[in-house]
């Protein structure tokens, strides 16, 4: 009999620590617990954005197979009075998380991606392939060579290797006139289609890889218009 009446007066003792333990609880209001962190959304941090932009990752992805040549196998071309690249040595990529949606983010910024899968001085590299020698001074007017991303980062290019070829010259004309420039003017031209629903972007990103030149004049009256160049 003894032994029973403990035993009850142990379980009463327990349930009434329960309940005085529930409704601290409840007086606190704390509610349940929170789920795991890993299955959260993550934060926006370091520039980056909880939109469309926020969602951008370091990726690659060539439009043909590729593999990294060797010294002297690559050679420029020209075509309608430009310089191209060599297909096998530079195909050209995408990084498939920069969408529409990103490229119309206010927040979206190149340089999110800009030397993520290959550092600025791993690309001078190209240089070698294509048998050109790197420019000592290389800056401001002095500027005759771009390490250039065939697919352009702003069109959701990747910053893979095989995107990344040397487009230099030429030496006698205004900065504005180089070669890069005016391949510039191309990528702001095709970068304002897209994100108008003029073009889609995939088509973009195929039709400069194959030939940057052939939108020359329409980048020309885009400037003309725009004032942009």
């Amino acid at each position: 009999m003894f032994r029973r009446s403990l035993v009850v007066r142990l379980v009463v003792g327990v349930l009434i620590v329960a309940a005085v333990y529930f409704l601290v609880i409840q007086k606190q209001g704390r509610g349940p617990r929170e789920a795991p962190r890993e299955s959260r959304r993550p934060e926006a941090r370091g520039g980056e954005s909880a939109g469309a932009a926020g969602h951008v990752i370091c990726e690659t992805q060539y439009f043909a197979d590729w593999t990294e040549p060797g010294v002297g196998k690559c050679a420029v071309r020209m075509r309608n009075g430009y310089p191209v690249p060599d297909a096998k040595c530079t195909p050209g990529g995408v990084n498939p998380s920069v969408t529409i949606d990103v490229m119309r983010d206010p927040t979206w910024r190149t340089k999110t991606v800009r030397n993520c899968a290959s550092s600025e001085a791993q690309k001078h590299v190209a240089y070698s392939w294509y048998d050109i020698e790197k420019p000592r001074v290389n800056s401001n007017e002095n500027q005759v060579c771009e390490l250039d991303h065939l697919v352009p980062l702003e069109l959701g290019g990747a910053d893979g290797l095989g995107n990344i070829w040397p487009q230099c010259g030429p030496d006698a004309v205004t900065l504005n006139q180089r070669y890069f420039k005016q391949k510039d003017h191309v990528e702001n031209y095709l970068a304002e289609e897209v994100k108008a629903g003029r073009m889609p972007l995939i088509e973009a990103q195929r039709g400069i890889a194959t030939d940057w030149t052939q939108y020359l004049s329409d980048a020309d009256l885009w400037c003309g218009r725009t004032g942009r160049c």
